[in-house]
């Protein structure tokens, strides 16, 4: 198990060494402020309240960085990603990359990931394999490999998905949502529905965000 965590990590270095090695100048940089009422993620639910987030992303030919915080009450959820994707001539995407996250406080502790993902039209494919760290204090017995396989589907703004947990984790769910854009803010609504494994519930979320060139 931490084979994988190492392999999560040493990824998202080397794509950012690879970064590196072209012209700043020649990437992109952008920032994004947003806000859920409910803040969950991937059929579970992190916060029940509102949630205030923040990102920044570095692009360049394909390659992209980035940092993104969200507000998770009892503390905060901090998030480091790097990787890189290409379209072919066919219009079919691909992507490899890496993700940590981490947290502050006693919400959780961390956990981190190789994704791999696919696209073409409408419909898009995300499959990621993790670590978890476990309980603060109780590592050895509790930590935990997982896969997620996410399954969507967008057009003209409304979108569906649903997400499958495996391995050493189980669960699934299914998400519905409408985005468009308003006075230059992305405006957004979406139901989720959780298994019995996740949260055996259904809630209704209201988003609002907005992102920025700098």
């Amino acid at each position: 198990m931490k084979t994988l965590k190492f392999t999560a990590i040493a990824t998202a270095l080397l794509a950012a060494s690879s970064v590196s090695q072209v012209a700043l100048a020649e990437g992109s940089v952008s920032a994004n402020v947003g806000y859920v009422s409910e803040y969950h993620f991937r059929g579970i639910q992190q916060t029940t309240s509102g949630s205030a987030s923040a990102g920044l992303d570095y692009e360049n030919g394909g390659f992209y960085l980035g940092t993104w915080v969200a507000d998770v009450a009892e503390g905060l959820e901090i998030d480091f990603y790097g990787g890189y994707g290409i379209e072919l001539e066919s219009g079919l995407s691909l992507g490899i990359g890496a993700t940590t996250y981490q947290y502050t406080g006693d919400f959780d502790s961390a956990y981190n990931e190789v994704n791999l993902s696919a696209g073409f039209g409408m419909f898009s494919l995300e499959y990621s394999v993790g670590t978890w760290d476990g309980v603060d204090g109780e590592e050895a017995t509790t930590e935990a490999d997982y896969t997620f396989t996410g399954i969507s589907l967008e057009h003209n703004g409304f979108s569906g998905t649903f997400g499958s947990w495996g391995d050493e984790f189980s669960g699934e769910y299914f998400e519905v949502g409408y985005g468009t854009e308003i006075g230059g803010f992305d405006v957004g609504l979406g139901l989720i529905f959780s298994g019995s494994d996740l949260d055996d519930d259904e809630a209704m979320y209201f988003s609002l965000s907005k992102s920025f060139d700098l």
